[in-house]
């Protein structure tokens, strides 16, 4: 499938913050004329204002998507500017953490194509990863279609259903937060280990994006990768028993932090 149905019929986006322009930048280098968009967003930049796209006037009367990128907070308070849309053609594309299919059914009619999707911030350099997931009146095509989109700021995962939405939330659409910390952490250990400041951050920076760099281009399991760099009874190895523990290190943590997000994301839900 190609993006020319949205270049024929026009794209509606509802918000253009971080990961909404993140989205509108990969459209329009792969080729969707500016012309085709119509965004909606009360605060524009001036790199929006400058893209040629039509900015807050109106929308066109049955665009192929709509895509909500607007806060879960805000959602409510959004949709009724869209609500003529609903039960028609017009796919609608939603990156809210929290807001359930089931919410956007209620809102905008039960017979309105509907994909929620769950992308992250590296979508914004173009390396952001996808979740999504449809509703029945989305089908194969509306799936193909939100893939297709999605894919201008990254890889996509085409999800069992929506109970798997809230997983990928705590993995993926969280998980930034969590390596942007981890590169703090690395960071202060450093420094109590006797390094400056400015030189523990920045071979904490390196050596995290240098380390998820080698695992994005190898064909190597993450498991491999990591035994490559650790030599028996070295120092990779003292410090890979501490944060192997079952008990205390790494993988316990993790997995009460992805639970939190997961959870808090079915509360937003609710």
């Amino acid at each position: 499938m190609t993006l020319d149905v949205v270049a024929r019929d026009g794209l509606v986006l509802l918000g253009c913050g971080k990961m909404g322009t993140a989205l509108l930048t990969g459209w329009l280098a792969a080729g969707v004329p500016a012309s085709s968009v119509w965004v909606i967003e009360p605060h524009p930049t001036d790199w929006l204002k400058a893209t040629g796209v039509h900015l807050n006037q109106g929308m066109p009367p049955a665009p192929a998507v709509a895509l909500l990128a607007v806060k879960p907070q805000m959602m409510g308070a959004a949709l009724p500017a869209l609500q003529a849309l609903g039960n028609g053609q017009t796919l609608f594309v939603s990156i809210a953490a929290g807001t359930s299919i089931a919410t956007f059914e209620a809102a905008l009619g039960d017979r309105t194509p509907i994909v929620r999707t769950m992308p992250n911030t590296p979508a914004m350099v173009g390396r952001g990863i996808t979740g999504i997931c449809a509703n029945a009146h989305a089908g194969a095509y509306g799936l193909a279609l939100a893939h297709q989109l999605m894919l201008a700021v990254g890889q996509v995962v085409e999800l069992e259903g929506e109970h798997q939405i809230d997983a990928v939330t705590g993995v993926s659409g969280s998980g930034p937060a969590y390596v942007f910390h981890l590169i703090e952490a690395m960071a202060a250990a450093g420094e109590a280990a006797g390094l400056s400041p400015d030189v523990a951050m920045k071979l904490a920076r390196a050596t995290v994006c240098g380390a998820g760099e080698l695992a994005y281009q190898s064909t190597e399991p993450a498991a491999q990768l990591r035994s490559n760099v650790t030599s028996p009874g070295g120092t990779t190895a003292a410090a890979l028993a501490v944060l192997m523990n079952t008990e205390t290190g790494f993988p316990p943590l993790l997995t009460r932090a992805v639970k939190a997000a997961a959870d808090r994301g079915r509360e937003l839900g609710a």
